[in-house]
């Protein structure tokens, strides 16, 4: 143990916040699309869930890291003890990728509405929007039951080997 030990519980109270607020506007995003059609302005949730996504994936990636460090500090090999911690680690490492490399682009390409804007092109280019939007939402759904059980690893501590 190291001289942060006593920190700890601050430690990883902020670990898990910023780690769910990294994966939030993934998650929700697709969800403040729900009931538009393509041409309609975005909302202000999705807005400010978009400024999130642009603007404050490096800090709350920097202070995550950060945090992540010390309670390796913290807890060091003690955490090879612990296959539910490691187990949950590595499904966050998995949602984290989807939310990236799946979710993200594809969430640009909803928000931006190009495309005509009337005729029997826009109502075909609607359904594509809407089905593309749906399929955004399942992605989002997966995503939310990975962070569930990493909240429920997280919280029974099982053994698991």
């Amino acid at each position: 143990m190291t001289g942060l030990a006593p920190l700890f519980p601050l430690i990883l109270t902020t670990h898990i916040l910023l780690a769910i607020s990294l994966l939030i506007p993934s998650l929700a995003l697709p969800f403040t699309l729900r009931g538009r059609r393509r041409t309609e302005a975005t909302g202000r949730a999705a807005r400010g869930l978009l400024w999130l996504q642009s603007n404050g994936t490096v800090v709350i990636g920097a202070g995550l890291a950060a945090t992540g460090i010390a309670m390796l500090l913290v807890l060091g090999e003690r955490m090879l003890e612990q296959p539910w911690l490691l187990a949950a680690l590595a499904l966050y490492a998995v949602v984290l990728a989807v939310a990236f490399v799946i979710q993200r682009p594809n969430l640009r390409r909803l928000i931006d509405r190009s495309g005509p804007a009337s005729g029997p092109e826009a109502e075909a280019a609607d359904r594509r929007w809407r089905d593309r939007a749906r399929r955004q939402r399942y992605v989002s759904y997966a995503m939310a039951a990975g962070v569930g059980l990493i909240a429920f690893l997280m919280s029974s501590k099982p053994q698991l080997w």
